[in-house]
């Protein structure tokens, strides 16, 4: 068995500096190669814990190959799509890539939390702060896990919950919650195997609906709470935000190739066709003029002559199980984690699937609550066809350098040398402290 994994952790950004930055989102359907440049923020984003503004230099988008349900199965093709993705965006900005931020799509994302407590003397010092969360760290390890996250969620004292800055108060024990976000280390490692056969190092893997709550969740959304559903090719990323924080993260491997694979085979078609019907007659719900449109369905082998003609009702038929099977599995899987959707909680739908005409009606009837469909927000330079939910996880890359610092990892961890990180640890817990809260 593989034993568990630490990843590399990207280096503070400074806020008084420009930075080049380059991301790669290797989903089912499709490789997105994002180049950025990080500009220094005005005074009013960095109230609002933005420290700088992303410009986009250079996109490049390849047809996912090698790729199923987040997952590597094609080691070749996979670092072949990444390849062309990569030089496509590469031409664009007229840059060359070393290094990128990585999301992570599969490998049974979970999340779990871990407590600790530690005496202290008195006042709280920052050197307590340091000995509580590298105790609850400690407990974090799993065989055959990857940590991606470690996400501090609240102190207490003496058993007063809900501290936000324990620093100088007064106690005798100070305990810590520390959210932790993992994947199967075996199938991150096959991700990250390909990424470097492309001659490229790893700044970071980011969790798929962590990159996507960044790029679409406006301020209060996040603070307020909502759940974003990333409904990809090969598979949906749940993820739950509370207090400005990610409170939980999950996948699970059934997405919109999904309802592809059902069309083709109900209709006997090929897949190019199948898809191509999904996104101009598919629905996820019916509507009166449904059995009055007929559409012409090409037959798997026949040159054209073999055509038949269906009503736009049967198409929804065969599209209308798999959503709902779909945005079921989301409501109890959230529910099983202590999550359940409200009737007045917000859902943000995201990612290509989410384009699905009818869908956010039926995520209303299955799941309650609010919906609205999310699109990538605060990035200048975007050419129209990637405004698009498709592209949110892509986009939220770019924005998850500016929140990083408010995670925890031991400096020995944080490199595979074993050095510590530049910035010290106490600096991350003081911006972590102003920036979150």
């Amino acid at each position: 068995m593989i034993a568990s994994v630490h990843l590399p952790r990207i280096k503070p950004i400074s806020t008084r500096k420009s930075s080049i930055l380059c991301v790669l989102d290797v989903g089912a359907s499709k490789v997105v190669c994002l180049i950025a440049k990080l500009i220094p923020a005005e005074p009013s984003d960095l109230l609002r814990g933005r420290t700088h503004r992303t410009r986009i230099l250079g996109i490049g988008h390849q047809r996912s190959r090698g790729i199923k349900g987040g997952v590597v199965v094609d080691m070749d093709e996979a670092e072949a799509a990444i390849r062309l993705a990569v030089d496509a965006a590469e031409r664009m900005a007229k840059a060359q890539v070393e290094s990128v931020i990585v999301a992570n799509h599969g490998g049974r994302l979970g999340s779990a939390y871990f407590h600790a407590r530690v005496p202290v003397t008195r006042s709280v010092s920052e050197n307590d702060i340091h000995r509580v969360l590298e105790a609850t760290s400690l407990r974090t390890a799993q065989q055959g896990r990857a940590i991606l996250h470690s996400l501090p969620t609240g102190f207490n004292l003496d058993g007063a919950g809900g501290i936000r800055d324990p620093k100088g108060m007064m106690g005798e024990a100070l305990g810590a919650d520390l959210h932790v976000v993992s994947a199967d280390a075996a199938a991150l490692s096959n991700l990250l195997l390909a990424v470097e056969r492309c001659h490229l190092s790893i700044e970071a893997v980011v969790a798929t609906p962590y990159a996507s709550g960044l790029a679409v969740l406006v301020d209060d959304e996040a603070v307020l709470g909502a759940t974003v559903l990333d409904l990809g090719g090969g598979s949906v990323s749940l993820g739950v935000f509370r207090d400005g924080k990610l409170m939980h993260g999950d996948a699970f491997a059934v997405g919109g190739k999904h309802i592809t694979m059902d069309i083709a085979r109900g209709l006997n078609t090929r897949l190019a066709d199948a898809e191509r019907l999904k996104t101009l007659y598919g629905s996820a719900i019916s509507s009166p003029s449904d059995d009055r449109e007929t559409l012409t369905i090409p037959q798997v082998g026949d040159d054209g002559d073999g055509a038949i003609h269906i009503s736009k009702s049967q198409l929804t038929r065969i599209i209308r199980p798999r959503v709902e099977e779909i945005l079921e599995l989301a409501r109890d899987r959230l529910k099983a984690a202590g999550f359940p959707p409200t009737a007045g909680g917000r859902i943000v739908l995201t990612g290509g699937a989410s384009q699905l005409t009818g869908l956010p009606e039926a995520a209303r009837r299955i799941m309650g609550g609010q919906i609205r469909v999310g699109r990538p927000l605060g990035v200048q330079g975007m050419p129209e066809s990637a405004k698009s939910p498709g592209f949110s996880a892509s986009v939220g890359l770019l924005v998850y350098p500016q929140f990083s610092n408010v995670e925890y990892f031991e400096p020995s961890r944080s490199s595979g040398g074993g050095e510590a990180r530049p910035a010290g640890y106490f600096g991350r817990v003081g911006r972590w402290i102003k920036e979150s809260f």
